[in-house]
């Protein structure tokens, strides 16, 4: 950054801090404030008041990964002011003063250390300079800490509330030192959520609380099924119904449509009134006739369309190595497996809702969106309106998941505000929400090894095919450690809306992977994890190709420790154990799960979690982000799965929708972190995609049974003891 003065609404903008296209904004104060005036601004990220408070935006949307908590730190660290004297607020949007602000791809820390790290050290250097002005003293000879600034040869401190004002008024320094990690007193150290208190006692934090004067309720119905749309509607008995004010159709497609504008139904019937119960009972009152346009989706033309495309030969190569067609032929042994798993919706606690206040030429947009800038392009285009005139602010949300990537329920409420003239709430119903569409697509997968007679993987294979988007990663494990290796990608088309969830493709593609290269393992006749590691050490000393995404030194170190933690050398009669390893979102995960057969089935009593995400911001919240990975993969791999048939979900609410339960559960898991000194890598997804091979794995080890088709939970129920 080059130092400059800026007026009060000038933005400065950094474009090399990171090497992503970085755009940071520090704002100024051009005048001294009189005291009792509000705080002062720094920069972009936070506020001095003169009682040293110290407010901190938190700029990224909040999903329950805790960025509101873990950012923050980062820029009080390098700030060096005491915690406890931090407040944080969310930020809005703001595309001059910071940069992706997203909640996905667990990349918010990642794409933004250094960002936030310069945030409080620039500001830090800049009170620094003030005080030094005030106690005529060079800047050298001052040491900050806890929010107090020291000469220690006169004994002399000033606070930071005192010298904010003249700190506002300096230029900005250029190159500002970051801290040595060894110098953190509040990265890697666990710190409470701060809405913790706020969520527990029930304060409106999220989009379904919020509540304006004059504010009117809506609800939408959409068609039943895909491929269908309204033939007529009957809204006579729901127009005499209390509270309503209006019932309409609305269109919502966007005219510039975007990768985020996913949404397969976007005619819907609109009910607007002043109660929730009463608009939910208009809805419900509707009499609607749809019509079909005579293909209707069905699961078992979905399993037909992508059994043909494993066997069929429309399938683009991804990457091939070697000669697998002559390494099959001449192999010893060779190994193949198909997996499988359905549509999964996202489900999220929270409901999508959305408020929003369009007058004129302006919009207030206000709700749970994991992200705001397309939402904000998305509603300029459906609603004619400049971007520039539309506000988005951003509220907590209970859940996204990935499914408020997708903003359409937030132009929905726009549209329908623009029709009432007036502020409009739109509320989802779980049935309307699971039934909509932009689910995780369905998977399947076929997988082929061949060994030599030595028991060496010689030759692997793999060809997956999805709705609407293969699961293949093509350059990742274990390409660049096999000399024949082939890679083939395939999809069908399907008029059921698919999207990203946790862990995009990885969630699915992980537990097949690593499923099966435990049974390539056992058919080699060696330990699981000798057997990945013996790959590992070809991948690091003479790998194939130019491309694998991945560092093998830091994926084999993963799995000796959790090989170390979880005791896996060491026999444990009636116990079984199942390996898995995966690396996605820049990091790398290996677990290890021990189980139980039990008359009911398994009962897994505890999981080891290695993960390698370099430096951890918050160790509690790290921990509470793998062990909700691990459930929620568990969960998915196990019970959850939706169905169709003549276009319409045969699942729309958690009585038919399989979740996991709570006694479900791990009876406890253990999560150790790699402390390599690293700049932070993904966290919030990385430790779901591994856990279903982690348990297929020790399933077999318990019943000789392979678990391919999910969810398992089909196939357990066939097995409930022990077989060898």
């Amino acid at each position: 950054m080059s130092a400059h003065t800026l007026s009060r609404r000038t933005f400065l903008k950094a474009s090399a801090l990171t090497g992503g296209g970085l755009v940071l904004g520090f704002h100024w104060l051009s005048a001294p404030a009189p005291a009792g005036t509000p705080p002062v601004s720094l920069n972009a990220f936070l506020t001095v008041a003169s009682d040293g408070t110290v407010t901190i935006l938190s700029p990224n949307p909040e999903i329950g990964q805790n960025v509101k908590t873990s950012m923050p730190m980062i820029v009080a660290e390098e700030l060096d002011v005491d915690w406890k004297d931090v407040v944080v607020e969310q930020a809005g949007l703001d595309t001059k003063s910071y940069r992706r602000q997203i909640a996905g791809g667990s990349q918010s820390i990642r794409l933004n250390w250094k960002v936030l790290r310069t945030a409080g050290a620039t500001a830090r250097r800049m009170l620094l300079e003030a005080a030094a002005a005030r106690l005529d003293v060079p800047v050298t000879a001052l040491a900050t800490h806890a929010g107090m600034i020291s000469h220690n040869a006169s004994g002399r401190t000033v606070s930071y509330g005192g010298v904010a004002e003249g700190a506002a008024k300096l230029s900005v320094p250029a190159d500002v030192p970051l801290k040595n990690p060894s110098q953190f007193t509040i990265i890697g150290t666990s710190r409470r959520n701060v809405d913790a208190r706020k969520i527990v006692t029930g304060q409106p934090l999220f989009g379904i609380d919020v509540d304006r004067e004059g504010m009117l309720i809506a609800m939408i119905t959409h068609a039943p099924g895909f491929g269908m749309r309204l033939k007529s509607m009957d809204d006579t008995v729901a127009r005499a119904m209390p509270a309503v004010v209006d019932i309409f159709t609305i269109d919502a497609a966007v005219p510039d449509r975007r990768w985020s504008d996913v949404n397969a139904f976007t005619e819907k019937v609109v009910v607007v009134g002043t109660s929730t119960w009463e608009v939910l009972r208009a809805k419900q009152a509707l009499v609607l006739e749809w019509e079909s346009d005579g293909s209707p989706e069905s699961t078992e033309a979905h399993e037909s369309d992508l059994t043909n495309l494993l066997e069929g030969a429309h399938a683009r190569t991804g990457r091939r190595d070697g000669d697998p067609d002559a390494a099959f032929a001449k192999a010893d042994q060779v190994i193949e497996r198909t997996y499988s798993s359905p549509f999964w919706a996202h489900n999220t606690l929270e409901p999508m809702n959305f408020f929003a206040h369009v007058q004129g030429d302006r919009a207030e947009l206000l709700g749970p969106v994991q992200t705001p800038e397309a939402l904000r392009q998305s509603v300029a285009s459906a609603c004619n309106l400049a971007e520039e005139n539309i506000s988005v602010g951003l509220t907590r949300m209970g859940g996204g998941f990935g499914r408020r990537l997708y903003g359409n329920f937030g132009v929905e409420a726009a549209v329908i505000s623009q029709r009432m003239q007036a502020p409009v709430k739109l509320l989802y119903t779980r049935e309307d929400d699971m039934t909509q569409g932009t689910y995780r697509p369905t998977y399947k997968v076929r997988y082929r090894a061949g060994l030599d007679a030595e028991g060496n993987l010689v030759v692997f294979s793999v060809r997956g095919a999805g709705a609407n988007e293969s699961p293949v990663f093509a350059n990742r494990f274990p390409a660049g450690s096999v000399e024949n290796y082939l890679a083939e990608l395939a999809a069908s088309d399907s008029d059921i809306t698919t999207g990203a969830f946790r862990a995009p493709r990885s969630n699915f593609i992980a537990g097949a992977e690593q499923s099966f290269l435990d049974e390539v393992a056992h058919a080699a006749g060696k330990d699981p994890i000798d057997f990945r590691l013996e790959l590992f050490d070809r991948a690091i000393t003479n790998p194939v190709g130019e491309d694998n995404d991945y560092d093998p030194a830091r994926y084999a170190g993963v799995l000796r420790l959790v090989r170390e933690k979880s005791g896996w050398d060491t026999d444990k009669p009636g116990i079984y154990r199942g390996v898995s390893a995966y690396y996605c979102h820049n990091s790398y995960v290996a677990q290890v799960m021990e189980l139980v057969m039990e008359p009911s089935g398994p009962k897994i009593r505890k999981v080891w979690c290695a993960i390698d995400c370099g430096i951890v911001i918050n160790p509690d919240a790290a921990r509470n982000q793998v062990e909700g990975g691990i459930i929620d993969g568990l969960g998915h791999a196990m019970y959850c799965g939706l169905t169709f048939a003549d276009g319409k979900p045969e699942q729309n609410n958690f009585h038919t929708y399989r979740m996991i339960r709570i006694n479900e559960a791990p009876q406890e898991v253990e999560t150790f972190f790699v402390d390599n000194g690293v700049d932070p890598t993904g966290l919030g997804e990385p430790s779901l995609p591994p856990v279903a091979a982690a348990l297929s794995n020790a399933y077999f080890d318990a019943t000789g049974v392979r678990l391919d088709t999910q969810p398992f939970i089909r196939s357990i129920e066939q097995v409930k003891a022990p077989q060898g």
